[in-house]
């Protein structure tokens, strides 16, 4: 009886990280062997070409070979309000060189473009940023249901990470950091 009562208090306990894993978004491991924090992680996607809110068109880096961080966020998203200013603060001061940073703004139905370029405006964003009315990138290609979610993608478009809510700059760092050696 002791040893079912300690099965299955190892499988809550794995369980419980798995779950936290995924809020966080960052990797789980057990052991030697790496969790993915997503079903993404590994697959290829296909790369985008839409109209841009700051650019004219922005398009996936992958789509030009090189590797890169696609930034999903909208104005009316309270944890992307937070993100976005320091994430922008943050890459002024730090190059990965030819990894590319790009982000999408998903304002939907529920706002449009003018809410767009208020917000990445207000944010001070550098990077180039498009714009998804249809949410055909968000919710089409990466099949996201929220917001503030980070992917990081290799030259070759495959998923190498994803974070599910607003990222710190200390793990963006350390994640275009990655890209930039592969």
């Amino acid at each position: 009886m002791m040893l079912v009562s300690l099965g299955i208090g190892a499988l809550i306990a794995i369980s419980l990280i798995v779950t936290v894993s995924a809020l966080t978004g960052k990797p789980v491991t057990l052991g030697k062997t790496q969790l993915p924090t997503s079903a993404l992680v590994g697959t290829k996607v296909a790369s985008f070409s839409i109209p841009g809110v700051n650019a004219t068109t922005v398009s996936a880096p992958w789509k030009t070979g090189h590797a890169g961080a696609v930034m999903f966020f909208a104005s009316w998203c309270t944890p992307c309000q937070h993100e976005l200013p320091k994430v922008t603060a943050f890459l002024k001061s730090h190059s990965y060189g030819s990894v590319e940073i790009v982000g999408v703004d998903a304002e939907g139905a529920q706002s449009g473009l003018s809410d767009a370029k208020n917000f990445v405006s207000k944010s001070k964003v550098l990077f180039p940023v498009g714009f998804d009315p249809n949410d055909s990138v968000v919710t089409g290609i990466f099949k996201f249901g929220q917001l503030p979610e980070t992917v990081f993608v290799s030259k070759r478009g495959v998923v190498k990470n994803v974070v599910f809510g607003a990222i710190s700059a200390k793990y963006l760092n350390q994640e275009l950091k990655k890209l930039e050696k592969s």
